[in-house]
């Protein structure tokens, strides 16, 4: 549980980071970050739990960065990994099959 409870709390921190940025550079971290999801939906398909997000998390976000590299070459303040993962992986945490009313769900068995 104290994985989650970290991994939540550093998704929070990349959502406020993300909302606190001038308007003229959140297009491009918002950019980004809807690429981080498309890319979480590819990897974890449409039907996933929070712990294999937290998994997926947990294995290492660089791959974010190399996606930011290429979705917004011009705009290097896009580039902030823990920016950008934090906030694509707080809006897929939405979708987990045991995530609702923004709490973990416990297991029925």
């Amino acid at each position: 549980m104290a994985l989650f409870d970290t991994a939540v709390q550093e998704w929070q921190d990349g959502t406020r980071r993300l909302e606190q940025t001038p308007a003229r550079e959140r297009a491009a971290l918002e950019l980004v970050a809807d690429a981080a999801v498309a890319e979480l939906r590819r990897r974890l398909g449409s039907a996933y739990t929070v712990d294999e997000l937290v998994e997926l998390y947990d294995r290492g976000t660089s791959w974010v960065l190399d996606l930011a590299y290429r979705v917004a070459p011009e705009a290097p303040w896009a580039w902030d990994e823990r920016i950008v993962a934090g906030a694509a992986f707080a809006l897929y945490l939405r979708g987990a099959s045991d995530f609702a009313g923004g709490r973990r769900l416990e297991s029925q068995l």
